[in-house]
C-alpha cells in the first residue's frame, strides 16, 4: 500500500526542487538562498520548504536525487493549486544569479511538464 502523501510532504518536496535549482550551476549563491527566503516569507508551507532545502544543502544531495524525489511526490500527492506558486519560484531563484541559464530553464520547464500531466 502506498503511504499517502500529505501537504507537508508535499512543501518538502518544494524545499527538494528549490535546493535542485539552486545547485544546478554548482552550489547555492547567497543571491539564492535570499530569494528563496523572501519568496517563502508568509507561505504557510514555509518552514517545511526551508527544512527541506537545509536537509538537502547538508547531505549534498544531487540534483537529480532531489528532482527524482520530489517528482514522486508530487505524483502521489496529485493536482495541487500550489504548483504555479513552486514553478514561478524556482523561476525567480534560477534568474536571480547571472540569470537563468539553459539547464536551469530545462529543468524547470521538463518539472512543469510533468506537473501539468498531473492537474
Amino acid at each position: 500500500m502506498a503511504k499517502e502523501v500529505i501537504k507537508e510532504d508535499l512543501y518538502d518536496a518544494f524545499g527538494e526542487l528549490l535546493y535542485a535549482i539552486s545547485t544546478i550551476d554548482g552550489e547555492v549563491q547567497e543571491e539564492e538562498a535570499l530569494k528563496i527566503e523572501a519568496l517563502l516569507t508568509g507561505h504557510e508551507g514555509a518552514e517545511e520548504m526551508m527544512w527541506s532545502f537545509q536537509y538537502e544543502f547538508e547531505n549534498k544531495k544531487t540534483v537529480a536525487e532531489s528532482c527524482n524525489k520530489a517528482l514522486a511526490v508530487c505524483q502521489l500527492y496529485g493536482p495541487c493549486p500550489d504548483y504555479p506558486f513552486l514553478i514561478n519560484a524556482l523561476k525567480k531563484v534560477a534568474a536571480v544569479s547571472k540569470g537563468m541559464d539553459e539547464e536551469e530553464k530545462n529543468l524547470i520547464d521538463s518539472f512543469e511538464k510533468e506537473l501539468l500531466s498531473i492537474s
